[in-house]
């Protein structure tokens, strides 16, 4: 392995900073997410996840098509299978359950369990023995910080009583729903980036736009289980339902997904992590906005936190990343 120059640090930094803010976009993407159930809270969890990614499948298909052979050459049946495996963990499974903890635990207390991602991922990474980054012992206090942010929006959630479910079962079938999305957004970041990393030869926008063809196709086989219950929704519903739709597909989905596969070919697995946390931050400000409300002291502290948590990340890998991966 060929040692640092300074030669070398502007190049690194550069390269950090593009995946950095890269990560951030897909964060304040992704974090329209949380809004889709409140909007459509008409709408059952399944249909909600069948209409988006039945959408995000035919814009990432159109988007493809003149150049599919091109985009394909080089997927085979192992890449087929690893998309639509990555499609169940990052896209339909993830979004069942996310719309289902929306509804039955609120907002709040969602994206504080599923913002734990960051701390999941970077563990993961470390049990992983990731070479690319620094040990888990630098990343502990990151981590610590991250992991402080998440307790002080729980706090926050817990006494203003905002967006929970009125009964004890509810609340705590969506208390599970989202452990449960966050397990899957955890096992989805791993398994992405690193075949993403296998796989140099197929560009991040690329490989996103294979996931959205294979999730669309997933969700088409859903389409009858999906719609073959719950009616009784007038023209007004359905034209914001497939609205909505479109825009999560478009700008959570297409777009987000292309920024974070970015971020994922820039930055080492750990910090990609970190990223994640971006999410949550975006999650809550959308919130603030749709309650025409302030945040609370408690909540500001956290979203510090969180941030400072990834800051704090960054710079320790501005100062581990091997030369050759700022290539």
């Amino acid at each position: 392995m060929p040692s640092s120059t300074p030669a070398d640090t502007p190049r690194r930094e550069a390269h950090l900073a593009r995946g950095v803010w890269s990560g951030v976009a897909a964060g304040a993407l992704w974090g329209l997410v949380f809004l889709a159930p409140q909007l459509l809270a008409a709408f059952t969890p399944l249909q909600q996840a069948v209409s988006r990614y039945l959408a995000y499948g035919l814009l990432a298909l159109a988007v493809l098509l003149p150049r599919w052979r091109a985009a394909t050459s080089h997927v085979g049946a192992t890449e087929w299978w690893a998309l639509v495996r990555l499609s169940l963990l990052g896209n339909l499974v993830y979004f069942v359950l996310l719309a289902r903890a929306i509804h039955s635990a609120g907002g709040a207390a969602t994206a504080l369990i599923v913002g734990l991602v960051p701390v999941v991922v970077t563990v993961a990474s470390g049990f992983a023995r990731n070479r690319r980054g620094p040990s888990l012992r630098a990343l502990a206090g990151p981590c610590v910080l991250s992991v402080l942010g998440m307790v002080l929006v729980a706090i926050d959630a817990m006494h203003a009583g905002r967006g929970m479910a009125s009964g004890q079962a509810g609340r705590a079938l969506g208390l599970l729903c989202a452990a449960g999305a966050l397990l899957s957004w955890s096992a989805y970041s791993v398994v992405n980036a690193r075949w993403l990393a296998q796989r140099p030869d197929i560009s991040g926008r690329d490989w996103s736009l294979l996931t959205g063809v294979a999730t669309g196709g997933l969700a088409l086989l859903l389409v009858v289980p999906a719609f073959a219950v719950g009616g009784g929704h007038d023209a007004g519903d359905w034209l914001r339902f497939w609205g909505v739709s479109a825009a999560l597909a478009l700008f959570a989905s297409v777009i987000g997904n292309a920024f974070w596969n970015r971020a994922s070919r820039l930055l080492p697995l750990s910090l990609a992590g970190q990223m994640i946390v971006f999410e949550t931050v975006f999650a809550l400000l959308y919130g603030f906005l749709w309650e025409l409300r302030l945040p609370s002291l408690l909540e500001l502290l956290a979203i510090a936190c969180l941030i400072g948590g990834v800051l704090w990340c960054a710079s320790l890998h501005a100062r581990h990343v091997p030369p050759e991966h700022a290539g």
